[in-house]
């Protein structure tokens, strides 16, 4: 028996063709992936109370930014890694700059001098008050401000009006601005290498999904 066998076409077309349709699946395939990865890591911040400004910090990248090729890859980071990374991994914060962690209170704000991060020093030129150290042994010490009051957004703010003969202004009240602690531990409220890992399982599916679309 004689067989003869035959290609119908040209062949090189065909393995153009071919190329082309597995660098459309391989850059769709991963494209999704990453989205699914952004999209279960923001949901894990959130879900952990942490706020959608950090969610939204989560950002997935595609690369090549435009085009197709069989060596995509997606890239999913956090535009503020640092933060991300400590509520990862849970990690113990120490003062770089002295001998106590100021942990500003809800009569604090969150804002120092403009828009910058609170701090006592930002507290103290955004108020114009001073604080005052109060020691407690064994127990937490405390920034105070004197002569405050509490405004309608619930912040500490200066106290006005006549003092009385002795001193003290009426309504005044002495209000704690920041909690001094030593150091503070994280915990570790994220699993994000666990969202990675399943998204890497599934990277394979993804891209056969992308191919049958085609």
């Amino acid at each position: 028996m004689k067989l003869d066998v035959g290609i119908d076409g040209d062949l090189s077309a065909l393995l153009d063709a071919e190329i082309l349709a597995a660098e459309k699946a391989v850059t769709l395939g991963v494209t999704r992936t990453g989205e699914a990865l952004k999209a279960a890591w923001r949901a894990q911040v959130t879900g952990a109370g942490l706020g959608r400004r950090l969610a939204n910090a989560i950002r997935a990248n595609r690369y090549p930014r435009s085009g197709e090729s069989i060596s995509a890859a997606s890239l999913v980071f956090s535009r503020a890694p640092e933060i991300t990374d400590a509520f990862d991994r849970g990690v113990l914060i120490r003062s770089k700059h002295g001998l106590w962690l100021a942990i500003p209170t809800a009569e604090a704000g969150t804002r120092g001098l403009g828009r910058a991060r609170i701090t006592p020093l930002g507290w103290e030129r955004r108020t114009g008050m001073r604080l005052r150290f109060v020691f407690r042994r064994g127990r937490p010490s405390l920034l105070v401000a004197d002569d405050a009051r509490i405004n309608a957004r619930g912040l500490a703010a200066a106290k006005r009006g006549r003092r009385r003969q002795d001193g003290m202004l009426t309504g005044a009240a002495t209000v704690v601005i920041f909690i001094l602690v030593p150091q503070v531990r994280l915990r570790k409220r994220l699993d994000l290498d666990r969202d990675a890992q399943a998204a890497a399982a599934a990277l394979p599916a993804a891209i056969l999904a992308a191919w049958d679309d085609d």
